[in-house]
C-alpha cells in the first residue's frame, strides 16, 4: 500500500472513531440509561465514559466490548461497521479453510484483535492446544465451544475467556454460520475486559 492509500485509509478510519462518540451516547438515551448506571454495569469510570460520548477519548476494544455488552448490542452498531456478511468495505478479509478471517490490529507481537466469520460446515470438534490466552465474544450466530472437557454453546452477546494450553476447538454448531471476535494474547497475557471467566484458572 503507498502513502496516499495509507493517507486515505487513516482519514477514513478517523472519521469512523470521531462518530462513535455521538453514537454511544444516542444508544444511552435512547435505552434511558444514565452515565452512573452504565459506570456500574460496565466497570468504566463516569468520566471515561463522559469524554468517549464527547469525542475527547479515543474508543478501543477495551472500552467497546463491555459498553456494547451492557447495551445488548453487536460491536458492529457502535462502530458503524459494515452489515454482517460483507467484510469487504472496510477491512482487508483473509480467507482460511472454512473462516474468513479479518485482522483489526496491525503490529506484530503481543495481543491480537481479530473478527472471524466460520461457515456453518466446521462443526467438527479438533481440539488442539498451543501457547496463549483467548478471549471470544460472540457478534452473531451460534458458537459451539470444545474447551477441555466441556462443550458449550454461545450466543450472540456472550463471552468466553480461556488459556489455550487446554485442549481447545471452536466453530459453528452446523446449523449456520458464526461471527465472532477474538482477543489472543500468544504469550499468554491475559485481555484487561470486564468478563468473567467461565471456570478457574
Amino acid at each position: 500500500m503507498d502513502e496516499a492509500t495509507d493517507s486515505a485509509a487513516d482519514g477514513g478510519m478517523d472519521e469512523v472513531l470521531a462518530a462513535v462518540g455521538p453514537r454511544l451516547r444516542r444508544l444511552r438515551r435512547e435505552r434511558g440509561c444514565t452515565l452512573s448506571a452504565l459506570s456500574q454495569s460496565t466497570g468504566i469510570s463516569v468520566s471515561t465514559l463522559s469524554r468517549l460520548e464527547s469525542g475527547q477519548r479515543r474508543p478501543s476494544l477495551e472500552l467497546l466490548l463491555p459498553i456494547a455488552q451492557a447495551h445488548q448490542v453487536p460491536l458492529d452498531e457502535l462502530v458503524g461497521a459494515p452489515p454482517v456478511g460483507d467484510p469487504r468495505v472496510r477491512l482487508k478479509p483473509v480467507r482460511r479453510g472454512d473462516s474468513t478471517v479479518v485482522p483489526l490490529t496491525r503490529q506484530p507481537g503481543g495481543l491480537q484483535a481479530f473478527k472471524m466469520v466460520i461457515d456453518a460446515t466446521r462443526s467438527e470438534a479438533e481440539p488442539r492446544t498451543h501457547e496463549g490466552y483467548e478471549w471470544l465474544y460472540v457478534l452473531h450466530g451460534r458458537l459451539r465451544l470444545v474447551l477441555a472437557e466441556h462443550d458449550l454453546v454461545l450466543a450472540p452477546g456472550e463471552a468466553a475467556e480461556f488459556d489455550t494450553r487446554l485442549p481447545h476447538w471452536f466453530g459453528s454448531t452446523g446449523q449456520g454460520s458464526v461471527e465472532v471476535l477474538s482477543l489472543f494474547g500468544p504469550q499468554g497475557e491475559r485481555m484487561h475486559v470486564r468478563a468473567r471467566p467461565h471456570g478457574p484458572h
